[in-house]
């Protein structure tokens, strides 16, 4: 099964919808989940359902915890002993104004961005490599830089992803600095005879008067999330919008939205949960699990710079039917790029 892709582009922002089917040799489902760090809300959505599944809510009530830590000094995070105890992998990425940049005295590069007057600067930093190769030049200069030339605190959030059995964790690693544990926000909600557009797997331009398309579904999604009123009554004056057609009224439906700071790890266990959910016959004939990135995390997805303008919005969306097929929807701002 081919995947297919359908793009469009609206002011200042980027839709990309694709179909595929989880068993698809090609499908990218778990490197999209899994390569998206800074999720910030996590939202799925049940038709036909009233009770959540023990199996999910377990999931639900174990997406923490994370961290604040105010004044955290940068060199923290290069220090030997922190990426050897937290960082299996990765980078530090900085995105600095101008003034900041050259005060570093560190080599990075424009933001893509930027425009014609170059204000702002991203710095990227291989901790591996840092690690590996303390006596390095560039791991004494990077380090210098932190803690005498420019030596810069932040008010950090952080999430860790234990893979072993290590005794470190996060409060008393910092417990010298001002940290706070902190648990997701979790609203659960049953909605009642709620619109709900009639939709067909392959069909993800819709079909005249027979199913409503991945733009379609996901407008409608995006006002069920925000609570607001389907009707279309003519004194409501805060929205005139109703569900799209053709429509069914499905008695309930189950809302779930987790908010705080979402590891990848979670939210791949709870899309491999809602795929099962068809495992057993089920009166919906599909799910969505929609996640919501940082408004101004340094990047998107990888290490793609994630350009914060006026939304900076970078999320995407998954429709799961009962056939394993799939609907992902991804949307970004004016300065992103989607994955491909």
């Amino acid at each position: 099964m081919a995947t297919l892709r359908r793009l469009r582009e609206v002011p200042r922002h980027l839709l990309v919808c694709e179909k595929s089917n989880f068993g698809h040799d090609k499908s990218r489902h778990q490197r999209l989940v899994e390569t998206h760090y800074y999720n910030y809300r996590v939202s799925f959505l049940i038709p036909e359902c009233g009770i959540l599944s023990k199996e999910l809510k377990s999931l639900v009530m174990g997406t923490g915890p994370y961290y604040f830590v105010k004044n955290l000094p940068l060199h923290e995070l290069i220090s030997h002993e922190f990426i050897n105890t937290f960082v299996k992998k990765g980078k530090l990425i900085l995105s600095l104004d101008k003034d900041t940049y050259e005060e570093t005295g560190l080599q990075g590069r424009p933001s893509q961005y930027s425009g014609r007057k170059i204000m702002k600067f991203i710095i990227s930093i291989d901790l591996m490599d840092l690690s590996f190769n303390p006596d390095s030049k560039n791991c004494k200069r990077t380090s210098w830089s932190f803690k005498e030339k420019k030596p810069l605190k932040f008010d950090f959030l952080l999430a860790w992803h234990p893979t072993g059995a290590e005794e470190s964790t996060m409060m008393s690693y910092f417990s010298s600095y001002q940290i706070q544990e902190h648990q997701p926000e979790i609203a659960l909600s049953t909605l009642m005879d709620l619109p709900c557009p009639v939709l067909q797997s392959h069909a993800l331009q819709g079909v005249p008067e027979a199913a409503c398309s991945a733009q379609e579904l996901f407008d409608w999604l995006g006002a069920v999330f925000s609570h607001v009123n389907l009707n279309n009554e003519p004194n409501n004056f805060i929205s005139t919008y109703c569900c799209p057609q053709p429509s069914t009224v499905v008695s309930k439906a189950y809302l779930c939205t987790v908010t705080g700071f979402l590891l990848p790890e979670k939210i791949s266990l709870l899309l491999e949960q809602l795929r099962r959910y068809f495992n057993e016959p089920k009166l919906a004939p599909w799910v969505s699990l929609s996640v919501q990135g940082f408004a101004d995390s340094p990047v998107s997805w990888r290490e793609n710079e994630h350009g914060f303008r006026k939304g900076g919005e970078h999320l995407y969306n998954f429709v799961i039917f009962n056939n394993q097929d799939y609907w992902l929807q991804m949307a970004v701002g004016a300065n992103d790029d989607c994955p491909t």
